[in-house]
């Protein structure tokens, strides 16, 4: 696996796959390789092809918190926020205080106009960690916008 962390690195994303694409043909319920496949295809922009290595991933384990979060950040590229809101939901049951979806969940209320409840997502991530930049940054823009 440290041969495809380093061609990501290198920005070869098309070797990274064909090599991911290698060990699948040989164990295809790899759900380690199924999520690095996963985020390899969100970089360079194929979000569908990315959910359905996150689908993959939770046909074998529904519990996978990557898959449910890197799923969650892939629909919400697509715009679904109110899909991508639910996997970070589904995320949040597994690690309630994982600030990745906490985030990400509060960027997809932004979006959605739901501003209080943006804010008391980025109020949750800041009770963790009261340094988080996107969370801070983001606060500040819902409460303006809230207050237009």
């Amino acid at each position: 696996m440290n041969y495809t962390y380093g061609l990501c690195e290198d920005g070869n994303y098309d070797d990274a796959l064909e090599y991911f694409d290698r060990i699948l043909s040989k164990d295809p319920k790899n759900d380690v390789v199924l999520v690095d496949k996963g985020v390899t295809l969100a970089i360079v922009g194929r979000f569908d092809e990315a959910i359905d290595c996150y689908n993959n991933v939770l046909a074998i384990n529904s519990n996978n918190l990557d898959a449910w979060a890197n799923k969650g950040a892939s629909l919400h590229c697509k715009t679904e926020y109110e899909k991508a809101i639910g996997c970070y939901d589904e995320a949040l049951k597994i690690a309630p205080h994982y600030i990745f979806a906490i985030v990400n969940k509060g960027l997809a209320l932004g979006e959605l106009g739901m501003f209080d409840e943006a804010i008391r997502e980025f109020d949750r991530v800041l009770e963790i960690d009261h340094t988080n930049k996107v969370a801070l940054q983001n606060k500040e823009i819902a409460i303006q916008l809230k207050n237009k």
